[in-house]
């Protein structure tokens, strides 16, 4: 296990890094010892990263999701998986990841304005207000939430619908 390890991370630190190589070794090394179980999580995230910046976005968003099998907690995980999936247009799964960002960090700004947006994507005024309402009680000169609250109240204008003045009901004809 120890040298399928080393070798794993040697072919990681590879120019440029061999990850298909780096994920088969230490997926062996960590099924012989559970202890490379975190540096498998970091090659796949590693693969992961790579994939997305090479704009193969659901060979990405799979190596995201094992990854998150072995850490579940780590909110850089996510993170970048939820990116991933916004750019598939994946809005629904990008909600859930963000949702669990805000689980395991209530008060981030940014996971609080990724929600919010989309939130705003997806049409979902009250939530997405909501959420940009929380952004401004923790950073009120936030410029993102500033802007999204105005087009959200912007939005909710249009929709009501407009109302006549009140005024004394028509006479009734009488033939």
């Amino acid at each position: 296990a120890n040298k399928l390890a080393r070798e794993g991370a040697e072919a990681a630190k590879n120019q440029p890094p061999d990850w298909d190589k780096a994920v088969d070794l230490f997926r062996k090394a960590s099924a012989m010892d559970h202890k490379y179980a975190d540096e498998l999580a970091a090659v796949y995230q590693g693969r992961g990263y790579a994939s997305a910046k090479n704009q193969q976005y659901q060979d990405a968003i799979q190596d995201f999701t094992e990854a998150l099998k072995i850490k579940s907690n780590d909110p850089r995980i996510y993170e970048q998986r939820a990116a991933a999936e916004m750019k598939v247009y994946d809005y629904d799964k990008a909600l859930a990841d963000y949702s669990e960002l805000i689980k395991l960090k209530p008060n981030e700004v940014r996971y609080l304005n990724y929600r919010a947006y989309v939130y705003e994507v997806k049409e979902d005024v009250q939530n997405s207000m909501a959420d940009t309402e929380k952004v401004l009680k923790i950073d009120p000169n936030n410029q993102e939430a500033k802007t999204r609250k105005q087009r959200l109240e912007q939005k909710v204008a249009e929709r009501m619908p407009l109302t006549r003045p009140q005024s004394s009901p028509a006479p009734a004809h009488t033939p």
